[in-house]
């Protein structure tokens, strides 16, 4: 690759209203809610700390009793309740009868992402997710990396959508595995893995190098735009390379955890030779 390193050197989370009236106030998403049968298991899988499990009463479904009788095992305080208080409670509106609050998830730092490519014996495969404010794309964009092995993502604190209850559901589970480090300053996220290494390859549709032609053999890190804007002008500069899709229908982008999906399994292909 001729690209030369250069010198080191929006959106705001969902909210949403229980439907209850127009006077109820509106609540933010918590980090430590869990919806849905699958996001409870692979958290209860993990070792995730489950502090209370509110659970559809009368609900005779053996899986979702099976389901309440592990995360009791586990130290949880499991609490029947009406479907009623469970659609209340629901932010994705698609409880599938159990509701789990958790402990807050634990974020990690890019030193943990870094050392989880180490002890693999690979070399490093990160996504930074440059203000994103979609939990279904921050979910989505989860699940793909972990099912292409990267060793992490990095989201900025502020301006971003946090590991929220719809980012699990999306994730379908993959929350529970993937290392993320939330970060103050993403500029200085990436300074931090340029000068440990790692290439920053950022994604738009002008980009000058496309996907196929960048090696995303060595330490890479994916660079996905916000929703709307895409990467910020100064983490746009930050980047060693800027690269794009190919496209070759009539719309001219895709969405952003289409993007990080596409060039985390170019990079799998790359890398399996």
């Amino acid at each position: 690759m001729n690209e030369k390193r250069r010198p080191q050197g929006r959106g705001v989370p969902p909210r949403r209203a229980d439907r209850l009236g127009d006077r109820t106030p509106v609540r933010e998403e918590t980090e430590g809610q869990l919806e849905g049968r699958n996001a409870l298991q692979e958290a209860l899988k993990s070792g995730r700390t489950i502090d209370k499990v509110f659970i559809a009463a009368g609900d005779t479904d053996r899986g979702l009793q099976r389901l309440a009788a592990q995360a009791k095992e586990a130290g949880a305080v499991v609490v029947p309740v009406d479907r009623r208080k469970l659609d209340a409670m629901s932010f994705t509106r698609a409880h599938q009868g159990v509701i789990a609050l958790a402990a807050a998830h634990e974020y990690c730092t890019i030193d943990d992402i870094l050392e989880e490519a180490a002890g693999r014996g690979e070399p490093p495969l990160v996504v930074i997710c440059d203000e994103l404010s979609d939990p279904h794309n921050l979910g989505a964009i989860l699940r793909s990396a972990e099912c292409a092995g990267a060793h992490g993502v990095i989201i900025p604190k502020r301006r971003s959508v946090g590991l929220t209850a719809t980012v699990a559901k999306a994730s379908a589970g993959a929350m529970e595995y993937m290392k993320v480090a939330r970060v103050t300053n993403i500029n200085a996220a990436i300074a931090e893995l340029k000068d440990k290494g790692v290439w920053i390859f950022g994604t738009a549709a002008e980009g000058s190098v496309p996907m196929y032609k960048a090696d995303l053999t060595g330490p890479a890190a994916i660079v996905i735009g916000s929703e709307g804007d895409g990467m910020s002008q100064l983490v746009r500069k930050n980047c060693d390379v800027c690269v794009h899709i190919p496209m070759k229908g009539r719309i001219s982008s895709l969405n952003a955890s289409a993007a990080a999906s596409i060039l985390l399994y170019e990079a799998v292909r790359q890398r399996l030779g």
